[in-house]
């Protein structure tokens, strides 16, 4: 097991993680999300030893990583997929840590077999593409047959075919019994991986529970429901009859309307006592994705912006790429203020999620969004490291 009690880092005058404290179990793949800078690499880190901590303690088994005996047959890790001698055979890699860590030679064509690379085990990995680097790494992190084991992004630049096989193999090694610890930008992988989420944000925790339980408490169910669009009419009648009996009503850029605070059959009983046809009337349950934009929408340091200059661009022809895409002068559909995938679709977390103590961002006090962006902290100086 993992734990972590009161972890804080600091690079100079900047705060990688602050006060964060959580438990990654045996018997569950455990997913670490968070938006970029938001101190995930640092906490594993860590973990590893390779970064001391400024404050609070992390351990693997009741014991620093630094203190295990012969650590690599405990622990396995995969963090930079290219911290690897290019000079080297893939086999020639793994046997030089093998040897490091007293592991027969034979562990390491059955570690080449498990991630496929036996038939390249003698080329350099300076040619190895960025899909057999991962494929390496995570050979590297077997090689002890640890009972914990930590992979950072390990699908990227994996094809299907990997991905399916990193999800497997991670199943698998929970299953036995060992702790698995996974960070990953994707969320619909994690939604098929993981067992329980630790997410944080600017350092700090934000959640601490299972995947299920996380996207009940970071979401909104709500059903969506359609009229004839021979009758628009209609459309307007139901909205009314709705929002009378307590729904709420939002409209859908394809016309049909959202709604929450109503069942299904409380929607259908209306909409019939109204002699209101339906087309539509389905639940919507929300994905990881949109629970996890929901909590963190306040704690993203890096937005994407619109090209200033996009209007120095021609426009796109008839038939071209992009011909009646946003930005390109083309009239579209009218979208409703907080339709799905548009800005201000994802509501604020509930209050007072805030972490307790000392708040070294200065936010302001937990209110209507805890998350909002607060004044970002001091730079640190060119000779810091980067916070990760």
């Amino acid at each position: 097991m993992i734990e972590a009690v009161g972890l804080t880092k600091r690079y100079g005058a900047k705060t990688a993680v602050y006060n964060l404290s959580f438990q990654v179990r045996p018997g569950v793949v455990t997913g670490f999300l968070g938006p970029n800078g938001s101190g995930k690499s640092t906490t594993m880190r860590m973990i590893l030893g390779l970064d001391r901590p400024t404050a609070g303690r992390v351990t693997i088994g009741g014991h620093p990583f630094r203190q295990l005996p012969n650590a690599p047959r405990q622990v396995g890790a995969l963090l930079d997929a290219k911290a690897v001698h290019g000079g080297r055979s893939a086999r020639n890699h793994l046997l030089s840590l093998a040897q490091l860590a007293g592991i027969p030679a034979r562990r390491v064509d059955e570690v080449l077999g498990v991630v496929g690379l036996q038939d390249v085990a003698k080329r350099r990995s300076k040619g190895f593409s960025l899909g057999m680097g991962q494929r390496l790494g995570i050979a590297a992190a077997l090689l002890g047959d640890p009972q914990v084991l930590l992979f950072d992004e390990p699908v990227n630049g994996l094809d299907p075919e990997g991905i399916l096989w990193v999800r497997n193999l991670m199943k698998k090694l929970a299953a036995e019994g060992r702790t698995v610890f996974v960070s990953s930008h994707l969320m619909s992988e994690m939604a098929l991986t993981a067992d329980h989420l630790i997410v944080i944000g600017r350092g700090q925790l934000l959640s601490d529970m299972p995947v299920k339980q996380f996207i009940s408490a970071n979401s909104a169910d709500f059903a969506r429901v359609r009229t004839p669009e021979t009758e628009p009419g209609l459309r307007e009648k139901l909205s009314g009859v709705l929002t009378e009996a307590g729904g709420q009503v939002l409209s859908e850029p394809d016309g049909a309307l959202r709604v929450t605070g109503l069942p299904l059959p409380r929607i259908s009983d209306l909409a019939h006592g109204a002699d209101v046809r339906l087309w539509e009337l389905s639940p919507h349950q929300a994905s990881l994705e949109e629970a996890y934009m929901r909590l963190t929408q306040g704690a993203v340091d890096y937005r994407s912006t619109d090209d200033k200059l996009a209007h120095l661009q021609a426009p796109p022809q008839p038939g071209q790429p992009g011909y009646g895409m946003p930005g390109h002068g083309m009239p579209q559909p009218p979208v409703a203020p907080d339709a799905p995938g548009q800005g201000g679709w994802y509501a604020p977390p509930p209050p007072g999620q805030n972490p307790p103590g000392p708040n070294p961002y200065g936010q302001a006090p937990a209110g209507p969004n805890p998350y909002a962006a607060p004044q970002p902290p001091a730079a640190p100086s060119d000779t810091t490291e980067d916070a990760r």
